[in-house]
């Protein structure tokens, strides 16, 4: 296993990843909302953000997606979730940045868990109108 920058040949991996994490951790979401976000993933995140891939038998079975310090998606194959792959990511990440932050819908229990867990605080909570949804903000420094 091993994690390197996203290539081109990456996407449709990438996409798939996202979509069988997301539904997982997103069940709350409407359909609408979702093929939206599928949309702005391959039309604004793919190409305008920093984005690692992690990498299992030439297979990209996680991704993180950067936007500056800010994680804008931290997705894993929900067969291989809960075996270390978004912790070797976020701490691949941490090596860059001095301090993160990330978005989790507030129903998102999967994620706030996993960002609790690392020791991420939350520094603020407000309704997403677009997706009818609270958001927390959460912060993470040494």
């Amino acid at each position: 296993m091993i994690i390197r920058k996203r290539e081109e040949k990456d996407n449709n991996e990438i996409v798939k990843v996202w979509f069988e994490a997301s539904s997982i951790a997103h069940p709350f979401l409407d359909a609408d909302f979702v093929e939206k976000e599928k949309k702005d993933l391959i039309d604004i995140y793919l190409p305008n953000a920093d984005i690692w891939v992690c990498v299992e038998n030439n297979t990209v079975i996680g991704f993180i997606s950067m936007l500056g310090n800010e994680i804008g998606g931290l997705f894993v194959s929900p067969n291989k979730q809960s075996k270390g792959i978004g912790t070797q990511l976020v701490n691949f990440v941490w090596e860059l940045y001095s301090e993160l932050e990330v978005e989790v819908f507030e129903k998102n229990q999967i994620g706030i868990a996993f960002y609790e867990k690392y020791g991420f605080v939350q520094i603020k909570r407000y309704y997403h109108t677009e997706s009818r949804n609270y958001m927390l903000r959460l912060h993470y420094k040494i």
